[in-house]
C-alpha cells in the first residue's frame, strides 16, 4: 500500500540502508533484542522523518520489534526515492517522494495517520499536530509518541501548555545522548558537508556567521572555526552569546553581521532570523542556508519580492539579483541544508539518537497502561536508565572502558554527613 516515486529504485535504496546497518552496531544490537523480545508486537508505528538510509534502518528495526510501520517524510527535499522503495521492499509501509507539493506532503502525513497508529516518532511535530487537528477520533488509541528535534519540541511545548496536547510525548531531542552528539557533532559536520558539496568553495580564510548558539549552533561554529573560517555569533539569549565569547567568537546583531559574512548558516529555530533588510546590506555573492527544521529562518518569501530577477547557478543554488546591483546565493530552498543538499548526519552520531529512539519508542509500549496516566504535562523526558545504555553500549562497540564506582565510593556520594 505504499506510495512511491520509483519502486525499482530499491536496489540503490537498499545498498544505501545496508551501508548505514554495518556502521551503526549500537541501533544493530537493539535490533537483535527486538527480534527476540517483539516490544511492539500488535502494535501500528506511524513515523514522519527525514526518509533517508538511516531513519529507514530504524523504521526497520521498529517493524522487526512486531510493529506494523508507517513511515513518511518531514521534509519534502529530504526524502531520497531509493532509500524509500528499499525501505518499502522491506515490509514497511511508505507514502512519500522527493520534491513532494505542498498537497502531496499533506497527503503522506495524512495516510500513515488513517491507519490509526499506537506509537508516533516525530520529526518536527508535523503527525502530532496533524492528528489533532485532522483526526481527533483516532487520539484515544495513541499510546503515546517520540519527538526527534527542537523545533517540534517546541511546539510540544506550546500545545502543552495551553492543555492541548491529548497523550504522552517523549522528549527525545532533550536525551544527553541526543543532543550532546548528535546536535553538536552531527550537525557540525553535515552542514559543512552540504554547503561544501554544493558549493564547492573554500570555507578557509571566509566569514562565517552563525545564527544561534544551542547545541547545533556550537557545532557549526566549531566546525567552520576547524575549517579555517573567522566566526561570527548572532544570538538572543545573553547567557548564550556570553559562552561564545568565551569559546572565542565574535558576538553581534545581525544587522551588524549581514555587512561582513561570506556565509551565513541560521540555526535557531525561530523565523525571519535573516530579512531582505539583512540581505540588502550583505556583500556581492553572499551565501545564505539554513540548518533549522522549518524554512522560515531565512526569508526566502520576502527576497522573492525584492530581488530584481534570478536563476539557478548550480544545482541546489539560487541566484537572487537585488536592485543595488549586488546578489545574494540561497542554498537548497532555504531548507535543512544538511539533509535536502546532503545525506544529514554521520551514520555513527545517528546510531545513538536513533537509539534513543527505538528505546524510548519500546518504553512508551511497556508502559503503556500508567504513562498516560495522571494530571499535568503530557510531556515526558528520556530516563537516565534508557540515556545510560545507550551511551554504555556505544562505549564497548567502541572498544572503551570506564571506572565505576566501589561500594565505599556509592555510600561517600550519598551521604550528607561526611568525613
Amino acid at each position: 500500500m505504499s506510495e512511491l516515486r520509483d519502486p525499482s529504485l530499491a536496489p540503490s535504496g537498499n545498498r544505501k540502508i545496508d551501508w548505514v546497518r554495518d556502521h551503526m552496531p549500537v541501533l544493530r544490537s537493539l535490533d537483535e533484542d527486538f527480534k527476540k523480545t517483539q516490544p511492539f508486537k500488535g502494535l501500528r508505528v506511524a513515523l514522519s522523518i527525514h526518509l533517508e538510509a538511516k531513519t529507514a534502518y530504524l523504521a526497520t528495526v521498529i517493524r522487526d520489534g512486531g510493529a506494523e510501520v508507517y513511515a513518511t517524510g518531514s521534509n519534502v527535499l529530504s526524502t531520497q526515492d531509493d532509500v524509500a522503495a528499499g525501505l518499502a521492499s522491506r515490509g514497511v509501509n511508505v507514502f512519500a517522494w522527493h520534491a513532494a507539493t505542498p498537497e502531496e506532503y499533506e497527503h503522506h502525513l495524512a495516510c500513515v495517520l488513517e491507519v490509526g497508529p499506537h506509537i508516533i516518532i516525530d520529526d518536527g511535530g508535523d503527525l502530532v499536530n496533524m492528528i489533532h487537528h485532522r483526526f481527533p477520533e483516532l487520539i484515544p488509541q495513541v499510546i503515546g509518541g517520540c519527538e526527534e528535534t527542537t523545533t517540534g519540541i517546541q511546539r510540544l511545548k506550546a500545545m502543552d501548555a495551553e492543555g492541548e496536547l491529548r497523550f504522552p510525548m517523549m522528549l527525545v531531542n532533550n536525551a544527553q545522548c541526543k543532543f550532546l552528539f548528535d546536535n553538536r557533532y552531527g550537525t557540525g559536520q553535515s552542514v559543512w558537508d552540504g554547503i561544501n558539496r554544493t558549493t564547492n568553495l573554500i570555507v578557509a580564510g571566509k566569514k562565517v556567521v552563525v545564527a544561534g548558539y544551542g547545541w547545533c549552533g556550537k557545532g557549526v561554529a566549531m566546525r567552520a572555526k576547524g575549517l579555517g573560517a573567522r566566526v561570527y555569533v548572532t544570538e538572543i539569549d545573553p547567557i548564550k552569546a556570553a559562552e561564545a565569547v568565551m569559546d572565542g567568537f565574535e558576538v553581534m546583531p545581525m544587522a551588524e553581521a549581514a555587512k561582513i559574512g561570506d556565509f551565513f548558516v541560521t540555526v535557531t529555530g525561530c523565523r525571519d532570523v535573516i530579512t531582505p533588510a539583512h540581505m540588502l546590506t550583505m556583500k556581492d555573492g553572499a551565501i545564505l542556508c539554513n540548518a533549522g527544521h522549518f524554512d522560515v529562518e531565512v526569508d526566502v518569501a520576502g527576497l522573492e519580492k525584492i530581488a530584481v530577477r534570478k536563476e539557478e547557478r548550480r544545482h541546489n543554488i539560487v541566484g537572487y539579483y537585488l536592485e543595488n546591483g549586488r546578489s545574494v546565493n540561497v542554498l537548497a530552498e532555504g531548507r535543512l541544508v544538511n539533509l535536502a543538499a546532503g545525506d544529514g548526519h554521520p551514520a555513527e552520531i545517528m546510531d545513538m539518537s536513533f537509539s534513543i529512539q527505538a528505546l524510548c519508542a519500546a518504553y512508551l509500549a511497556e508502559n503503556r497502561d500508567t504513562i498516560g496516566c495522571g494530571e499535568g504535562s503530557r510531556l515526558h523526558y528520556v530516563p537516565d536508565a534508557i540515556d545510560k545504555e545507550v551511551a554504555e553500549r556505544k562505549l564497548r562497540f567502541l572498544g572503551v572502558e570506564i571506572d565505576h564506582l566501589t561500594e565505599i565510593q556509592e555510600a561517600y556520594i550519598k551521604s550528607w554527613d561526611v568525613e
